[in-house]
Parts: structure tokens; sequence; C-alpha cells
């Protein structure tokens, strides 16, 4: 391959860029709703220190949706269904961190494997596999779009319900455990939500990938603020920059979308983590 085919690569689709953009509109607004929803309960994701556990939940939901794919159901219900019972087994077992990683280290393996395994049975177009994997730009469609946002709304409207609770056992569980705070319940509930948003990231950025949206903006924020507001604020922020502006940049070109979304998404990281560092030597400086 010669620069040519890199530049056609990326950018052979700007000619057409309103008409691309006008099929893909639906993965655009799925994007939004992931990059928002999931920068937000990243932020509780980094507070309990559980990103080894959306890659668990991951391999699960990509093989509930090669599952799905196989017996010709709709490949987001599979997805569903493979998140939800990762998240309900890690959530009801995995109380204690130590257990929780165990559990995800047996788990993770199993999932992949039994997603290669319904791949390996497919016989139907290769795309639909490594989009799987790594995400489908055009993976969207009308009657799914409903369904997405859908699945974003109820985890934003359980994020409120619980963000209080939640914010307690995820920064002292002890002490929020002495002060009644049902913590097994909330720790359950949050995992089931998790569970939901990573199967919408699947389906979007694919199996492989969702760290970048789940984790990677809340890093990045928390690098740069501390405040109960400011953080998931920015790190919803992040999200969507890193989705939209993922998904408009693709289209520019004939890659996948998952190169770019990871790529904005580490970049923001990069810069958070410089200012975040300057902060701190002007602070010691001062201090000094």
């Amino acid at each position: 391959m010669n620069w040519d085919d890199v530049a056609d690569a990326m950018f052979g689709g700007l000619p057409y860029y309103g008409d691309i953009l006008a099929l893909v509109s639906n993965s655009v607004w799925a994007g939004a709703v992931l990059g928002l929803v999931g920068g937000l309960i990243g932020v509780f994701v980094i507070q309990r220190d559980m990103a080894f556990a959306v890659h668990g939940i991951s391999e699960l939901s990509f093989a509930g949706a090669a599952a799905a794919l196989l017996i010709g159901v709709d490949v987001v219900t599979g997805s569903i269904v493979g998140s939800l019972v990762a998240a309900a087994i890690i959530g009801w077992l995995g109380a204690r961190a130590r257990d929780r990683n165990s559990i995800i280290g047996v788990l993770m393996p199993f999932g992949l494997g039994l997603g290669i395994l319904f791949l390996s049975l497919y016989d139907g177009r290769s795309a639909n596999r490594f989009s799987l994997l790594t995400g489908q730009i055009v993976s969207v469609q009308s009657g799914q779009l409903g369904w997405l946002i859908g699945i974003g709304a109820v985890v934003l409207l359980g994020l409120l319900l619980i963000w209080r609770p939640l914010r307690f056992d995820s920064l002292d569980p002890q002490s929020a455990a002495a002060r009644g705070v049902p913590t097994t319940v909330v720790s359950l509930g949050f995992m089931l939500l998790l569970g939901l948003i990573v199967a919408v990231a699947v389906h979007i950025i694919g199996a492989l990938l969702v760290m970048a949206l789940l984790v990677t903006p809340a890093a990045a924020a928390v690098r740069v603020a501390s405040g109960p507001l400011s953080v998931p604020l920015l790190s919803a922020l992040f999200g969507f920059v890193s989705a939209v502006g993922g998904i408009l940049l693709a289209i520019m070109g004939t890659l996948p979308v998952s190169p770019y979304i990871t790529t904005i998404s580490f970049v923001i990281y990069l810069v958070c983590r410089g200012i975040g560092a300057r902060r701190g030597r002007v602070t010691r400086a001062h201090a000094a």
C-alpha cells in the first residue's frame, strides 16, 4: 500500500460527504447517546476501579451478539442478553475487588471463546463478523436506533435515581454500609446499567474497544477536574466528542470507525494528563 492508497482510504469519500452523512445519521445519533451516557457512567467505573469489568462484560456481550447473528435474531438483543448475564454474575459474586477480578478473568476467555465459536459457525457476510469486534459505522439500522436511544435513556434515568448512594458507595464503601446504604443492591444495579450501555458500545465501537468510551473519557476528566459536578459533565463531553467526532471523521473514507474514536479519546486523555501534570508542578512550586 502506498501513500495514495492511504489518502484514499482516509479521505476518498469527501466528494460525497453529505450523502454519506445522511446514510449514517442513525449511527451519529446512537454515537452521541453512547458518548454522553458512557462518559457519565465511566466516572463511577473509575471511582470503583472497574475498568477491567467493562472489558469482561464486553466479551460476554460479544458472545451474545455472535449467537444472535448465528441463529438469525436481532444482534442488539443478543448483545444485551450477554451483557446483562455477565453484569449480574460480576455484580452478585464479585463484591470484593479480588473476587471480582478473578471472576472477570474467568468470564473473559469463556465469552471470547464462545463468540469465536459462534462466528466460526456463521456462514454469512464476513463484514458482519468483523463488525462485532471492531464496530461498523453503518451497523445501526432505523429499527435499531429507537432501541439504542431507549437503552441510553434507561441507563441515564437509572444513574440519576441511584446517583447519591452510588457516589457514596463508590468513594467510601465502608462508611456507606455503616450509614445503612444497601451497597449490594446499589452495586448490582450499577452493574446492570453498565451491562446495558456496554451492549450499546459493542454495537457501535466493537467488543474489543469499548473502554475507549466507557473508561478513557472519565480517566481524562479526573485529571483536570475534581468537583462532583464538573467531573461527570466533562467526562460526558469528552465521550460525546470522541464518539461523534470519530464517526464524522470516519465517513470521509473507508476505514472503520473504531480507530478514529479510540484515537480522539486517547488524544484527549494525553492532553488532560499533560494539563494535570503541569498543574501539579505549579502547585508544588508554590508550596515550596
